[in-house]
């Protein structure tokens, strides 16, 4: 299911209109911090709930502005860890293209959405969902994201995949199985 799901977000975001955005979209930046808000909201169950399967159409739209392929398939919607997927994947590819116009903004604005994010997490209700939650955070971080849209500028690439290293590791703990996953994944991204 993933496997199909990151296959369509890939394509989506690399297919032949990726070429052809000359100039950043204006409203691209606070579209980012406006977002980044909502799914905090929204992950830690504030304001709707993953896995309800209609809250996240907000979250959604706003990421569709920027990425129009993005969807969440009809099998996906309701399931919590594909939802959370999607959306923080999402997000993640927001700031990744804005990191191509303004690299030391965008690197900036990963570092609040990492934050953010650890942040939503640690506040959702203990229990099962949190698992799930935690495995679609770290799916859409480690196989959602395309690397291919993050800035070039050497500093600021170190600086965001730095970051996206970091949320396995605050979810799951130091030397645990998932944060040595994420890490490889994101040393590897690298190279």
């Amino acid at each position: 299911m993933f496997r199909n799901l990151s296959s369509q977000i890939t394509a989506a975001v690399t297919g032949k209109d990726a070429d052809k955005k000359k100039v950043m979209p204006p409203t691209l930046r606070s579209d980012i911090y406006a977002v980044i808000d909502q799914a905090k909201a929204w992950i830690s169950g504030t304001r709707g709930q993953p896995g309800d399967g209609v809250s996240h159409g907000t979250i959604l739209t706003v990421i569709q502005k920027y990425l129009p392929e993005l969807t969440l398939g009809l099998e996906a919607v309701g399931h919590v860890e594909s939802e959370v997927a999607v959306i923080v994947g999402g997000i993640t590819n927001m700031i990744m293209e804005y990191s191509m116009w303004e690299s030391m903004s965008g690197g900036m604005a990963m570092r609040t959405w990492v934050d953010g994010l650890i942040g939503a997490y640690e506040k959702a209700s203990s229990g099962q969902t949190k698992d799930v939650l935690a495995k679609g955070i770290t799916q859409g971080i480690n196989h959602v994201t395309n690397v291919n849209l993050m800035t070039k500028d050497f500093t600021t690439r170190i600086q965001i995949i730095s970051a996206l290293k970091s949320v396995s590791t605050k979810i799951y703990g130091v030397g645990t199985d998932e944060a040595r996953h994420g890490e490889a994944v994101w040393s590897s991204k690298f190279i």
